[in-house]
């Protein structure tokens, strides 16, 4: 019979695939001594049964919890739901990778009519005995019958109302009896059974429960946003329950070793006295700063505060610790490595090193290369926040900064059009709109509230505990002081400050401090990889050199045509009929080309700069308006009726594999030509003026080793000619972007004419699937949650088909030419994952978008450690 349940006892931290996240640490702290209730683990193997078993428990699973029921009821000297001394548990969620508040959670579960009456006895407090049995019928409603959570809150409004109180913790015993029997009577309205009785039917329903959330459209929204693999599973952990809600003398609380926002090295947290561990993070109250538990209960602070440190320097990282105190004595429900911000993450990495905790390559692998965007954006201009008057503060729950149109609803934002989302507090269900949103805003919860730790894993920026807010979620309106703030109006938030102003105001690009730099100092000494840009205009390039740039892999000179001052020549080009008038139009645009690339150059210097000819279709460039080819027929004397007709007969009925990229060169080898006489000119001037360039340039689109021949051929003579002409030479390469699968299978002929490769993994993929990248938004969803893939091959590089033919290319390459210089350039160049493939096929750069550069430099020394570790 296979072994599916384990307790706290038998396992360590190491186990973490088998017994979760949760459920290892639990085991870990056990080990070391650490005071844990007592309980037990049902694995991710069983989850994973389950659901080979169409989400249905085994007898197996089933005798294996009864089992450890009866050794942790032994153990505890109580009975699972006894009318005397009564034992109760909680049953939490427990994945192998941290996913905070995206699963179910009950607690209190063993409580019916007879053991609430024990627990009354045994506790002689008879209010919290009843206060746990609302609480245990609303979560196991809740989380195991689907019923919506809202309509046991009408019941404790009605009965607050009545009361006059505020809050649910002026209640009574006598008012929590009247709730028990009226949320009974819900369960059975909704779903035409009384309310389960047996403890045992209630544990393993809550199992089932559990397993069935790591399905949940949340949990499934958060691992795609994450990129968590779904066939893991969760494990279950069985706990008996310590209570924080026994008066002034116990509490509940999370703490973080160090400041999850900005990595400071202070105990960072909040606890509620009397309250229970769901009260702190659901944002209910809004809890005390940990500091103040030094006042109030000393001694409890000091052993908490050494047990911080221990757990700190037990996993040499920073920990988010969740905690109970029944009566004076402290509990630990939880550890694990805590969610914190590129900020904080870099921070807490480089600290650690300094303070001899980690090494530098340890410190590199601490930091998700993709949270790193956090910190290059824009935030607030100051000069521009010091004319503005915010209209209230909340706590600074995740740093940034961001405006947009208010929306109250996660529903409504899931276009996301840049609106701010406002809520009461945010709930697990809120999780989609809450990624798409360009900052968060909540009127309850602190800074541990489920708002402000997911959206510092997901680096948006927001505001909690605004409480000086008046939300009207029906009317779809909020009030601060006398101002009103309806749906569709404009705020922003200052997740720094916590600060909340009305409009929107001006931002700056981010801040990069001495500690981020030292860090992407670090990565430099350990990654193989180079990292270019993708830049077409000298912003771009000073951005890009900024953060870290060695060269440009893609200048797409397509981008250029479009100014003002080019297009029409652009357009006269491409309506001439003859190559005269072709030429004359492109000589137009020859002085503007240039004038493009000596600016690059000139602010690139030596770094490679990789120029991409023209690539897409030449009706990309033509006027659709009337009014605009009526000018173009004037400008070109040409009745407007021919010319609309020669617009319409270059449309394409497939771009995308039409008339374009090296294609337009064979049959229009003057555009070519002239581009190249312009990057030359462009080069040499720069050269002249002492600065040293290295430009690369390429073709694009090329399937037949014979259309790289004759393109080349006619760029080398125009090259010559400009040679000849400015009396000077100057060292150059040439080469092709590998994008068309015939490229790949026939790369040693191609090899043989190029001095370089850049896969352009875009046009690659949508070659390769068949898939339109502007199209397969439609159904790429569909696909993920269905299981077709794993992921979107536009984001991340399928490396069973796409990365095949890829590793063919460079096989092929390298064999015909041992020197060739490999690299990629399509977006995948920014991507974590697919940088690490990269690295292993051996490539010498990837190219990527200037914001991405940090990505890419941080992703690529991953790479390199992991190759070096095996």
């Amino acid at each position: 019979m296979k072994k599916l349940v384990y307790s706290f006892e038998m396992g360590d931290k190491s186990w973490r695939d088998l017994l979760g996240g949760k459920g290892a640490n639990l085991a870990e702290m056990t080990k070391i001594g650490l005071p844990v209730p007592q309980g037990f683990t049902v694995s991710t193997e069983a989850c994973k049964e389950y659901y080979e078993k169409n989400q249905w428990l085994s007898e197996n699973v089933k005798s294996q919890i009864a089992v450890h029921m009866m050794k942790l009821e032994e153990s505890m000297g109580k009975k699972f739901g006894g009318d005397e001394n009564p034992l109760l548990v909680s049953v939490r969620s427990g994945a192998a990778v941290s996913m905070p508040g995206m699963m179910d959670t009950v607690l209190n579960l063993g409580l019916n009519d007879t053991s609430v009456e024990a627990l009354a006895r045994e506790s002689q407090n008879e209010k919290f005995a009843w206060d746990s049995y609302r609480r245990f019928i609303q979560m196991f409603s809740d989380v195991v019958m689907d019923i919506p959570k809202y309509k046991f809150d009408i019941v404790l409004e009605r009965l607050m109302e009545e009361k006059g109180c505020d809050s649910v913790e002026g209640l009574e015993a006598e008012d929590f009896k009247k709730a028990v029997e009226e949320f009974k009577g819900i369960y059975v309205k909704e779903t035409g059974n009384d309310f389960l009785t047996d403890p045992f039917d209630q544990l393993l329903a809550t199992v089932e429960a559990v397993f069935k959330s790591w399905n949940n459209p949340r949990a499934i929204v958060y691992r795609d946003i994450n990129g968590i693999d779904g066939s893991i599973g969760t494990a279950v952990n069985i706990q008996s329950m310590v209570f924080g809600n026994l008066g002034q003398t116990s509490g509940t609380g999370v703490a973080f070793t160090r400041n999850p926002a900005t990595g400071e090295k202070k105990i960072f947290g909040e606890y509620l006295l009397d309250a229970q561990g769901e009260d702190v993070v659901a944002g209910i109250r809004t809890p005390k700063e940990i500091e103040g538990m030094a006042d109030e209960m000393p001694e409890v602070y000091k052993e908490f505060m050494d047990v911080c440190a221990l757990l700190e320097k037990h996993y040499n990282d920073m920990q988010d610790i969740e905690f109970t105190i029944e009566k004076g004595k402290l509990y630990l429900l939880q550890t694990r490595n805590g969610k914190r911000t590129a900020q904080a993450a870099i921070k807490v990495a480089v600290d650690m090193v300094e303070e001899g905790l980690i090494s530098k390559d340890e410190a590199i692998l601490r930091v998700d290369p993709s949270s790193i965007n956090q910190l290059l954006h824009k935030n607030f201009d100051p000069k521009e926040l010091k004319k503005e008057r915010p209209l209230t503060e909340g706590l600074p729950a995740s740093p940034g900064a961001a405006s947009g149109r208010v929306a109250f609803t996660a529903n409504d934002i899931k276009q996301g059009k840049g609106e701010i989302l406002v809520r009461l507090e945010t709930s697990p269900e809120d999780i989609e709109g809450m990624n798409l949103a360009e900052g968060i805003l909540t009127i309850h919860g602190g800074m541990t509230s489920h708002a402000a730790v997911v959206a510092r894993g997901m680096g948006k920026c927001c505001i909690s505990g605004c409480s000086s807010i008046e939300l009207d979620e029906a009317a779809k309106r909020m009030v601060i002081g006398d101002v009103v703030i309806q749906e569709g109006d404009c705020i922003s938030l200052d997740g720094g400050t916590g600060k909340v102003y009305k409009g929107e105001i001006p931002k700056r690009e981010g801040m990069i401090d001495s500690t981020f730099e030292k860090f992407m100092e670090w990565t430099g000494e350990y990654k193989s990889l180079g990292i270019r840009t993708n830049a077409d205009t000298v912003k771009d390039c000073e951005t890009a050199i900024r953060f870290g740039a060695e060269g440009i892999g893609l200048c797409r000179t397509e981008h250029m045509f479009f100014d003002e001052n080019k297009i029409w020549p652009v357009r006269e080009m491409i309506v001439s009929k003859t190559s005269y008038e072709r030429e004359q139009a492109l000589a137009k645009l020859l002085p503007l080309q240039k004038e493009d690339f000596v600016g690059i150059f000139k602010t690139m210097g030596a770094r490679p700069v990789t120029v991409r000819l023209l690539d897409p279709p030449l009706h990309e460039f033509l006027p659709h308006e009337d009014d605009d080819i009526e000018k173009l027929s004037k400008d070109m004397n040409i009745e407007f009726r021919d010319l609309k007709n020669r617009i319409e007969g270059l449309k394409e009925f497939n771009p995308m594999l039409g008339h374009r990229g090296c294609r337009l060169a064979v049959t229009y080898p003057e555009i070519y030509e002239m581009q190249a006489k312009a990057i030359m000119l462009a080069a040499i001037e720069n050269k002249r003026n002492g600065v040293d360039v290295s430009p690369e340039i390429m073709i694009p689109l090329v399937g037949e080793v014979n259309e790289l021949t004759y393109v080349k051929k006619r760029v080398q003579g125009a090259i010559e000619e400009v040679f000849r002409t400015e009396d000077f030479k100057l060292e150059y390469k040439l080469g092709t972007m590998i994008e068309v699968p015939r490229a790949c299978v026939t790369s040693d002929e191609i090899a043989k004419e190029a001095e370089f490769f850049s896969f352009g993994t875009n046009d690659l993929t949508q070659i390769t699937f068949g898939y339109s990248r502007d199209d397969s938004p439609k159904f790429i969803g569909e696909y993920k949650s269905k299981e077709i893939l794993a992921h979107d091959p536009f984001e991340s590089i399928d490396e069973r088909g796409v990365g095949r033919l890829m590793k063919m290319s460079v096989d092929l390459a390298k064999a015909e030419k041992g020197n060739i210089k490999l690299g990629i350039c399509g977006e995948h160049g920014g991507d974590p994952k697919s940088i690490e493939f990269c690295h292993g096929l051996g490539l010498d750069y990837v190219s990527c978008s200037p914001y991405r550069v940090p990505i890419a430099r941080v992703a690529a020394a991953q790479a390199e450690i992991k190759s070096k570790r095996g």
